[in-house]
């Protein structure tokens, strides 16, 4: 590996990505988002930047574990039954993989995120 290889992280880097709203399994009517992904070779883990406006999006199936990074803005995390965590700049926090909910973008916000995939086969 050479200093090529690191990669670095922000709005100006990486892959601009926007989700499509198939993508969910429901949405707000406004869901406005983009990330700015690297790519760790040899895994199909994800890491990047990400800015949303206000608005939600529904996930069944939450598809990797993500640990989050505000840096700006506030969001809230809502379950299945309806329970919800707000975090804000400056707050980190983990999605396990498999969670079942609602993401809220309460104000316009950016964060740093890391989407570890889960083995395709459980560990002994």
């Amino acid at each position: 590996m050479r200093i090529t290889d690191v990669q670095a992280l922000g709005r100006t880097e990486g892959i601009r990505v926007v989700p499509a709203l198939s993508d969910y399994d429901g949405h707000s009517e406004r869901w406005i988002e983009a990330e700015y992904r690297a790519h760790p070779r040899g895994t199909q883990s994800v890491a990047g930047y990400w800015e949303g406006e206000p608005g939600w999006v529904r996930i069944d199936v939450w598809p990797y574990t993500e640990i989050c990074v505000m840096i700006a803005g506030r969001v809230a995390i809502e379950d299945a039954e309806g329970a919800l965590r707000e975090f804000g700049a400056g707050e980190a926090f983990l999605v396990p993989a498999g969670f079942s909910g609602r993401w809220h973008t309460l104000e316009t916000s950016q964060k740093y995120f890391i989407g570890i995939v889960p083995d395709a086969a459980p560990r002994a």
